[in-house]
């Protein structure tokens, strides 16, 4: 898994609440099981001029040249509600965004973004607010950074915002590990477990 410290770039706005993983990537857009060949499904519904099609729409604001190379991306309440579907994550990361700031997420997407390297971040609404405005002059010179070692988000005029996240989520996202990962670190203890579970109960071990 792609690691995350400290990321400085374009933040795009998209202030809209209850964006779900089906505006997220619509179901039709997610033609196999692959975490490849996803980005250009993103936000499919908004990003093009018609259902199916690939023109893109100019006044979405990730297709405006203002926002492009866009790594950071601000939303509103209740982001990736509906599915549970892990494409929406996989679409966003192909996309390259790699932290989200929202007042709050939906549970199941929140893990899935911990879980693939992309950086969910809560900050209160008037604090999103502020820092789309702070970026929306001149985005590509006016960038964002998110800094998980310290836990701030930083606005170009150099305020910073600090955020809470839990220590075992920050943990994968600063070292790049999975939840396989994680649980792999423990193997003393999970190996020193088994011979005495093995000791205690060793019909549980016999081999049939």
């Amino acid at each position: 898994m792609l690691k995350f410290d400290i990321l400085e770039g374009v933040a795009a706005p998209l202030l809209r609440a209850n964006v779900d993983t089906d505006a997220i990537i619509p179901s039709r857009e997610m033609k196999s099981v692959s975490k490849s060949g996803l980005a250009a499904g993103l936000f499919a519904g908004w990003r093009y001029t018609r259902i199916g099609g690939r023109e893109p729409d100019p006044a979405f604001v990730l297709n405006r040249p203002a926002y492009a190379g866009t790594q950071i991306l601000l939303a509103g309440e209740n982001f990736g509600c509906g599915s549970s579907r892990e494409h929406a994550v996989w679409a966003l990361l192909e996309f390259g965004i790699r932290a989200i700031v929202a007042p709050s997420f939906a549970p199941i997407f929140h893990m899935n973004c911990v879980r693939n390297g992309i950086l969910p971040v809560r900050l209160p609404a008037a604090t999103v607010a502020a820092l789309a405005e702070s970026v929306g002059a001149d985005p590509q010179s006016r960038r964002l950074t998110v800094d998980l070692v310290r836990q701030v988000v930083v606005a170009p005029d150099g305020v910073e915002s600090g955020f809470e996240i839990e220590p075992e989520s920050r943990e994968m996202l600063l070292e790049g590990l999975d939840a396989i990962d994680l649980t792999l670190r423990q193997r003393g203890a999970i190996d020193a477990f088994v011979e005495s579970d093995r000791a205690a109960r060793p019909w549980i071990y016999l081999q049939s």
